[in-house]
């Protein structure tokens, strides 16, 4: 019998509730009447200002200079007038400054001029994804061009595609396996070119058995050297160590990257990014994003410039059906809960989910029932760190492995006690780093 692949330590099973938006095709948000643009939708330093109130921008124009190795150019998604530059708090709680703009009536006509990528060498097609401010799209918004960029002294011999998408509720990267295929999988092969890569690999949930078919179909077609593997459904299978332990068996250190085990992994909505910014100098001014959840009235798949309010996004979808008990930006388990719907969509804001509210559930004393351990994909002890953290022995904690935690929150979902161990997790990394 075939064993499906997947990793081997913990994860767990929740229900995928993908059935909200699967189904939705890509629509295009028509033009908000304003953006806000913010400077930070990135990991590293926030972008630097290149505008000021009342300068005129044209779409996909630089507005924001990336300000330090890990940072990212910003570009303006809309041609029009800058009507301010203000301090905005994204979903994430991050408070850095925005470009509002105004967006002209007529936007004009977009000029697209294709450069066949295959005749640009490594250097010049990571001066373009850099040029263009791409960063990781899965959630981590690491500056792509900084990741493709592999010491001549470093071998890599497989990148690997997530085409996972573990959390529930989203599907925007489904759709994007759907609807651009072909974009994608040519981004793939750009991003293999760039770090020397001679293996692709595209690792795609058994619960996408149709987008994998689709995949796979393509690279037949088109004779793409590229491998598409289905993986079993088991949350987190999207993050890049249990990913790589998945596809390639190899398991990434204790403080180490995939780049020390000889691989690189991209999220697929950034191979399709990558490919529009280098085979049409594109920059990353747009996404798409899951608007879905039980309160959404008509859950779609949304093409959004980035800058969008969030009312906006919720506007095109027909608003609530029901009072939401929060809002959430990504997916569930580890998304960020925000109120204020003027909060702005940026690059790494996969969706945006309306939900219900939970049954309320009374935290209890912890018994050290295991299921926690049992449920860490890291193979941590979870209810040790969250007693260290919880009786202010940071150091002791970080020397338990804390950095470690990916914030996955299996075993929060796992809790018969209902403990808070993600934000525990989360708060005694801040306070251990200052240590």
């Amino acid at each position: 019998m075939h064993k499906v692949p997947t990793f081997s330590k913990g994860g767990v099973h929740p229900d995928d509730k993908k059935v909200f938006s699967r189904f939705q095709a890509i629509e295009r948000l028509p033009m908000p009447g304003e953006l806000v643009v913010a400077l930070s939708q990135h990991l590293g330093s926030p972008a630097k200002a290149l505008k000021a109130k009342g300068d005129t921008v044209a779409r996909g124009e630089k507005i924001g200079e990336a300000s330090g190795f890990i940072s990212a150019d910003i570009h303006s998604p809309v041609s029009g007038v800058v009507k301010e530059i203000r301090k905005v708090t994204l979903a994430n709680s991050v408070i850095c400054d925005a470009v509002v703009i105004t967006p002209d009536e007529d936007q004009g006509e977009e000029k697209v001029v294709a450069v066949d990528w295959t005749k640009l060498s490594e250097a010049e097609l990571v001066a373009q994804i850099k040029e263009m401010g791409i960063v990781g799209m899965g959630g981590a918004t690491f500056p792509a061009h900084v990741k493709l960029t592999i010491p001549r002294d470093r071998k890599i011999d497989a990148f690997v595609v997530n085409g996972v998408e573990c959390e529930p509720y989203l599907t925007s990267d489904y759709r994007v396996m759907m609807e651009k295929a072909d974009e994608a999988l040519q981004g793939a092969l750009i991003c293999a070119k760039a770090t020397r890569a001679p293996r692709i690999i595209v690792g795609v949930e058994l619960n996408k058995k149709d987008a994998i078919a689709h995949l796979k179909a393509v690279v037949e077609e088109k004779g793409y050297p590229i491998e598409v593997v289905g993986l079993k459904v088991k949350y987190p299978q999207g993050d890049e160590k249990q990913l790589l332990k998945a596809t390639l068996n190899r398991e990434i250190p204790s403080g180490k990257l995939p780049l020390d085990v000889g691989a690189v992994v991209s999220n697929i909505g950034t191979c399709l990014a990558i490919y529009e910014a280098v085979t049409f100098s594109k920059p990353l001014y747009e996404r798409v994003v899951s608007v879905t959840g039980e309160c959404i009235a008509n859950p779609k798949n949304v093409l959004a410039p980035v800058g969008t309010k969030v009312s906006d996004l919720l506007a095109f979808c027909g608003g609530f059906s029901s009072d939401p008990e929060r809002l959430v930006s990504g997916g569930p388990m580890m998304g960020f809960a925000f109120f204020d719907q003027e909060t702005p969509l940026t690059k790494g804001f996969s969706g945006l989910l309306a939900l219900p509210p939970k049954k309320k559930v009374k935290r209890t004393a912890c018994i050290n029932c295991g299921r926690c351990v049992a449920a860490c994909p890291i193979g941590l002890m979870p209810a040790q760190l969250y007693r260290l953290v919880d009786h202010g022995e940071y150091e002791g904690a970080m020397n338990n492995s804390l950095m470690d935690c990916k914030e996955c929150g299996s075993c929060a979902f796992v809790c018969p006690a209902h403990l808070p161990l993600v934000h525990m997790f989360k708060t005694g990394k801040k306070l251990g780093r200052k240590k």
